[in-house]
């Protein structure tokens, strides 16, 4: 009996120092109000599941030693951001109403505007890849890639072996991998890729004392960078389950997907992104110099190919992606257009939607009708009714999985990248978004949002509230524990 008291005893301190914990760590209190449910709810099982996915590294060793470098990083190239900024703020090129919201980007992520850069728009993996194999047939001085999945397939050693030419060519390539959305590569594949002179890092290795923390904490960016000078960037990973091949299997599902290629000024930033995160995961360090940086940021052209990009995860302060969508919401006017895989928008975001709806804004939102995660799926219903009953017009797509990241505001701003609309992508996940000011790029993406809608129904909006009560008390009970994922 004593025993049993002891137990009680000391899973109660257990309990009592893990909620002192959630409260010092977690940021967002819905969050924290989630864990601390599920810690109390759930014997053993909430304290296991809290410790292995739910402790905040950002203030912890995990990341201090990429925080300090990027900070390093950062100011040798911070002088020229802001001179960009502030000229481009003083031509009349720069749309005025999203002033505020590219200084937010500016001091938030040191990220400037840049001008005169060119933007293709490729949809699909059967549109990018070409392309990108013809970017790296043509690199000269250097290939950095950086993504979180990269299959070893028959794409994958299609990108591989062009990689090799240009290695053996003299070519420096630099090559990142996330070791958990990439578990498929493959040691064969890698071994090829290292004896043919590539340069390859996990962003951070998984092992078995600590695997459920760095599984947590995904590298989700998708970045290519030729010479400095053009890159790729949005939602496409390596393998073949993203290109529609006619000799695809008939299981595979239609994949929907976006990617762009930016050249120009704007490449700098993601040259920054990817060279602080190699010198994170790498002991083979990349210092700065020209040869990464040839396009400089001074030299605008008249061209208004207005471009700032935005990085966020564990080693950025704030929720740089979540609070520049955020603001770009309150910018809107006439129309937010809005594709997502998964939609778990937090409150934040779901009431600076609702905000725009009730103002007059046209709000429409496109998602899969069948997602690949159910549960995330299942919470994401529990939004849809909320939204539903103010006037938000929500489209399922039907033809397969449309996996594309993108947001039109007005017609005049894209948001594209590779960070979902959800819980997981804005905290905890390390991300990388484009905004694109301009009218041309808008009305482009506008076009592809309406051609999408064709292959997608409209939710009834009084059928689906009319549900019976038990579905959507399921799905708000799902809800409760959707900050957790």
């Amino acid at each position: 009996m004593n025993w049993v008291v002891f137990l009680q005893a000391a899973y109660f301190i257990v309990l009592l120092l893990v909620i002192v914990q959630i409260i010092y760590d977690t940021r967002n209190t819905t969050k924290a109000l989630s864990y601390i449910l599920a810690v109390i709810f759930l014997p053993v099982v909430g304290i296991i599941f809290y410790l292995s996915f739910g402790v905040n590294f950002r203030k912890r060793k995990f990341y201090n030693h990429k925080l300090l470098r990027d900070e390093k990083l950062r100011e040798e190239v911070k002088e020229h951001g802001f001179e960009v900024a502030e000229n481009i703020w003083q031509d009349d090129l720069f749309p005025s109403k999203y002033r505020h919201l590219s200084g937010f980007i500016l001091n938030a992520n040191i990220s400037p505007v840049s001008a005169g850069n060119d933007i293709n728009v490729y949809q699909n993996g059967e549109q990018k890849f070409p392309a990108l194999l013809a970017a790296i047939k043509n690199a000269r001085h250097h290939i950095h890639m950086e993504y979180y999945i990269y299959e070893s397939d028959a794409i994958g050693n299609q990108v591989a072996n062009a990689l090799i030419e240009r290695a053996q060519q003299g070519v420096e390539v630099r090559f990142i991998y996330d070791d958990f959305g990439s578990f498929n590569i493959g040691r064969k594949l890698l071994k090829k890729m290292q004896a043919g002179g590539i340069q390859t890092s996990p962003f951070y290795k998984l092992r078995l004392h600590a695997i459920a923390h760095r599984i947590n904490y995904r590298n989700h960016r998708k970045i290519v960078v030729i010479d400095g000078e053009s890159a790729f960037t949005g939602g496409i990973n390596v393998g073949d389950n993203y290109i529609n091949s006619a000799d695809a299997p008939k299981k595979q599902l239609y994949w929907r997907d976006t990617h762009i290629q930016i050249t120009g000024p704007a490449v700098a930033f993601l040259q920054y992104v990817f060279i602080s995160d190699w010198n994170f995961c790498s002991e083979d360090k990349v210092n700065l110099n020209e040869r990464y940086f040839p396009v400089s940021m001074k030299a605008q052209t008249v061209e208004p190919k207005l471009v700032q990009l935005v990085s966020s995860g564990p080693d950025s302060d704030l929720p740089n992606i979540l609070f520049s969508i955020i603001k770009a919401i309150a910018t809107a006017r006439s129309q937010i257009l809005i594709t997502t895989p998964y939609f778990i928008p937090g409150d934040r975001l779901k009431d600076a939607l609702i905000i725009a709806a009730k103002s007059g804004v046209k709000v429409r939102l496109l998602v899969p009708d069948k997602s690949d995660n159910r549960i995330v799926n299942t919470a994401a219903k529990s939004y849809y009714s909320e939204l539903l009953s103010i006037g938000v017009d929500i489209f399922l797509y039907k033809k397969g999985f449309i996996h594309s990241k993108t947001m039109v505001i007005d017609h005049d701003l894209v948001i594209l990248g590779s960070a979902n609309m959800d819980v997981r992508s804005f905290d905890i996940n390390f991300e990388i978004n484009t905004f694109i000011y301009g009218e041309a790029l808008a009305q482009q993406l506008s076009e592809v949002f309406e051609q999408d809608l064709n292959d997608a129904e409209k939710i009834d909006a009084e059928q689906w509230l009319n549900r019976p009560t038990l579905i959507h008390f399921w799905e708000r009970v799902v809800r409760l524990f959707s900050p957790m994922m």
